[in-house]
């Protein structure tokens, strides 16, 4: 089975106009399809196809010679988990579990969003800021490209912030603080990362 582009979990134009219909349908329609027409066109007739792709992103990451093949699997994973991380009229302060866990991992809301965007802003070039369990408690961290959690032992995903300049540039143009200002603010999809803390 070959992999096919997710759906968005709500329409192209409703996250407007924190980010616009039209950086959805370059970002989603062209950048992550082509992730998955790239990722389909590498494991065909290999011992990989038919994996699940946390399977194959784990497989290539450990075998220099498929740094390609990493790069495409993993930025559909990444990808897909972001667009979950958002929802419209998401963001500002959570509810629930992870509110709790912010709290006393993070410090406090405040605490988290100035980390968080200290995450997102001194990643240099194309990454992500994450917000990750590990041991129990929640971190913050960030990866370059299109590095990932998923490769890491006992770190689970909980939000992704993707902050490579396709992302915001249609919108924001080349300021990455004013992006991550309406995400976090007004997109952050909370529900999402109480269901993944599990």
């Amino acid at each position: 089975m070959a992999f096919s582009l997710p759906d968005l979990p709500y329409g192209r134009g409703d996250l407007a106009p924190h980010i616009s219909e039209e950086t959805l349908n370059y970002h989603h329609g062209k950048h992550h399809q082509a992730y998955v027409d790239n990722l389909n066109k590498m494991i065909e007739g290999t011992d990989l196809e038919g994996k699940s792709l946390e399977e194959i992103i784990k497989a290539a990451a450990a075998d220099k010679s498929k740094a390609g093949l990493f790069n495409n699997a993993a930025q559909v994973w990444n990808h897909t988990f972001y667009w979950h991380s958002m929802k419209p009229n998401g963001g500002g302060k959570p509810t629930g579990k992870i509110a709790d866990k912010i709290e006393s991992d993070l410090g406090g809301y405040d605490q988290f969003v100035k980390d968080f965007k200290a995450a997102g802003g001194g990643q240099f070039g194309s990454g992500w800021a994450w917000l990750v369990l590990k041991d129990g408690k929640l971190a913050i961290t960030k990866t370059p490209n299109a590095e990932t959690p998923v490769t890491e032992a006992g770190a689970t995903p909980i939000l992704t912030m993707d902050v490579w300049e396709h992302a915001y540039y249609l919108d924001y143009q080349n300021s990455r603080p004013n992006y991550m200002d309406a995400f976090i603010n007004n997109l952050i999809n909370w529900d999402f990362a109480n269901k993944n803390l599990g």
